[in-house]
């Protein structure tokens, strides 16, 4: 065979991408941890550069005076918006110690230990947040018991 037939051989076993599945592509190509932390580390940079957008929106009211402001924020201190408040905090809770795992992964040798290091981040992440939750609601918790 010749120099030409063999590069002909392995040009025909390239693996084309069809744009058109595209989307059932990624969605079923499993997905390691490294995959998953890509993925969420992303979508949770979006959803705080949003809460940044709604928390400019929401201290708007400042231009209005003192009592216009008091009176848009009590909304906030209802047990809904607490419990957002919570879930934000995961959120960013997780987009920090996710950017520690990538600094350590890339700074410090990590790379070695980025399965090992994920799963600290989630354990410690996990931890943080309970903690958070039981401080953020200690009032409410003390209430029912």
């Amino acid at each position: 065979m010749s120099e030409l037939d063999s590069s002909r051989a392995s040009a025909q076993k390239i693996k084309t991408y069809n744009q058109k599945e595209w989307i059932k592509e990624n969605l079923s190509y499993r997905k390691d941890t490294g995959s998953w932390a890509w993925i969420l580390h992303r979508i949770t940079g979006l959803a705080l550069i949003g809460y940044l957008f709604i928390h400019i929106y929401s201290l708007s009211p400042l231009t209005q005076g003192r009592e216009a402001f008091n009176t848009a924020v009590s909304k906030y201190t209802t047990p809904f918006f607490m419990v957002l408040e919570w879930l934000l905090f995961a959120f960013v809770l997780f987009h920090s110690l996710n950017g520690i795992r990538i600094v350590l992964v890339d700074w410090a040798d990590g790379a070695r230990y980025h399965r090992q290091l994920y799963w600290i981040s989630w354990i410690a992440g996990i931890l943080m947040f309970l903690a958070m939750g039981a401080l953020m609601f200690s009032h409410e918790l003390k209430n029912l018991f």
